[in-house]
This record gives C-alpha cells, structure tokens and sequence, in this order.
C-alpha cells in the first residue's frame, strides 16, 4: 500500500514547476488531492452552518426575551387581582352589611340595595377584558362599571383598573385621570400604591421625565414598604 503524501509535500510539488509534474500523473496522488480540497470544502460548508446556527439562536433568544417580559407583565396582574379581590371581598360584605342595616330598621322609605351578584360579574367581566389585553374594551366596561355601581366597595379597584387598561390603550391622559381619581377619594386604600406608580408610568409616557421622577420619589416617601415602592425605587436608582 502506497503512503499517504504530506500535505506540504504535495503543495511544493505543485510549485515545483514541470520538472515535478509528472508525479501528478499518479491516481494516490490525486485522489489525495481531492480529498484534501473535500475536506476543505467540508471544514468551510461546517463552518458557514454554524455561522447561521449562531445568529438563529439569538434570534431565538431575542424572542423568548420579548415573551418572558411579557408573560412576567400578565403575572404581576394575576397576582395583584388575586390580593385585590381577596380585599374587595372583605369590603363587600362589610358594605353590604351597612346596607342592609337601614333597610331593616325601615324597609318602606328605604330605596332597594344594590345588586351584588351584577357588581361582581361586571367587574370581574372588565378584569376578564384586562387580562385578554383587550384594553380598549375593559377600559369601556370600567368605565361602564362605574357609571352604574356609584356606591360600589369596588370603585378604587375601578378606576385603578380603567386607568392601567387606559395607559395600554395609549389614552395618557385618561390613565392620568383616573389614577389621580385614586389619590384624591381613595388615599389610603391598598391600591393606592400602585395608582400613584401609574401616575409615573403616564407622565413617563407623555414625555414629562420630571414629573415622573417626583411621583416616584412620593412612592417612597408615602408608601415605603409596599411593592410599588421598590419598583420606585429601582426605577430612580436608589437602594431600598
């Protein structure tokens, strides 16, 4: 069996010149040739799948990036739902304790209490539209919510809500209404917090930074062991 010739002793003799040529004529030696140039070609073809395998991945992870962000959005609204309702629960009946009160005490010139089975379905429908991302819908039924549940424990819950599904809907100045709405007849309640960080989200978006920047100072100062407080804080860079 003839040996394999060294690669750099087939290249010198490609440079040999005519003299040389003649060792050419020999089948192993251009057989070894061919498969040089094939695994050449090979190492380039290989070389080129990883090129593009690489730049698919972070395509790739560049969209999971773009879904984690928006999967971690639609929790933090599960989970503030889940506390909000455990507290409009308690509210409830409580209100709908001191409803009834007059009306037992003089049933005749009372006027009739209000539905609780309609305010829950309504507002749990809006909520349903929220978590849909269908904004421009659940800000309606907000807005419908509150027209005819005036007496309602659930109106902070509201107008936090309509203003969130107001800021999405690229209606500003309507979310910057009703988180204000929040503040002014609903100081202390639990989402209070998180209204006045929606504040700063809306002024961020109508290009007022500095507003947005005191609101998030006031998170901290009014509201500093809530949640809202540290994403304030982050937000202005300062360590809790």
């Amino acid at each position: 069996m003839k040996r394999l010739l060294p690669l750099a002793a087939l290249l010198a003799l490609s440079l040999a010149g005519p003299a040389r040529a003649g060792l050419f004529d020999d089948p192993e030696a251009r057989r070894q040739i061919g498969e040089i140039r094939q695994e050449v070609q090979g190492q380039r073809e290989r070389l080129e799948a990883s090129s593009r395998g690489q730049l698919e991945l972070a395509n790739q992870n560049e969209l999971l990036r773009a879904e984690v962000a928006k999967l971690r959005g639609q929790l933090e609204v599960l989970l503030y739902e889940m506390e909000s309702i455990k507290q409009r629960q308690r509210d409830f009946y409580v209100d709908l304790d001191n409803r009834l009160r007059p009306l037992e005490a003089n049933p005749v010139a009372s006027a009739p209490p209000a539905d609780p089975a309609a305010e829950s379905r309504d507002y749990e429908t809006a909520l349903g539209l929220l978590k849909e991302s269908k904004y421009k819908e659940a800000l309606s039924g907000f807005e419908q919510f509150i027209k005819q549940h005036p007496g309602s424990s659930f109106l902070p819950g509201a107008h936090f809500w309509a203003g969130n599904a107001a800021l999405q809907a690229k209606e500003v100045a309507s979310a910057v209404n009703y988180f204000n709405a929040v503040l002014s007849n609903w100081p202390d309640d639990a989402v209070a917090p998180d209204a006045m960080l929606g504040l700063a989200n809306s002024q961020q978006a109508m290009g007022d930074a500095k507003s947005s920047q005191d609101t998030l100072k006031k998170v901290v100062e009014r509201f500093p062991t809530s949640s809202a407080a540290q994403v304030a804080r982050q937000r202005l860079g300062v360590r809790p």
